[in-house]
């Protein structure tokens, strides 16, 4: 079963900003903004598959503490651009990219947004 992810945004305008840039390494783009949420989608895809959004309560922005939005990529280059993308627009290093562990097979990089919230780039390796 798959829908979509929606993470919370304390300024729209600089979340918007940051994810365009560092989306576009993964091949997705913004195709819907207003002036609550922005959305994105794969290439050439109709679906929304991720939001930034303001919060409907009305209250501060908080992000997850153990949540974490993760996006499939094609390649070890797209994480490592992902990765390196993410920290020269002033994101927070939350995992160097490279293999774990507890599973040799994925590549993943880890950053924290803006916000605070916790995102992944992985993709599969055939070892």
């Amino acid at each position: 079963m798959r829908g979509y992810v929606m993470v919370g945004s304390s300024n729209l305008k600089e979340s918007k900003a940051f994810y365009d840039v560092v989306l576009a390494v993964m091949g997705i783009v913004s195709i819907y903004e207003d002036e609550v949420c922005v959305g994105y989608a794969r290439e050439g895809k109709q679906d929304v598959e991720f939001y930034i959004t303001k919060p409907a309560n009305g209250k501060p922005v908080t992000f997850g503490n153990g949540t974490q939005i993760s996006f499939l990529t094609e390649s070890k280059e797209q994480v490592d651009k992902f990765h390196k993308t993410a920290l020269g627009l002033g994101a927070q290093n939350e995992g160097d990219p490279g293999f774990r562990p507890s599973d040799s097979n994925v590549y993943y990089a880890y950053i924290r947004d803006p916000d605070g919230n916790k995102i992944c780039s992985y993709t599969s390796v055939n070892v």
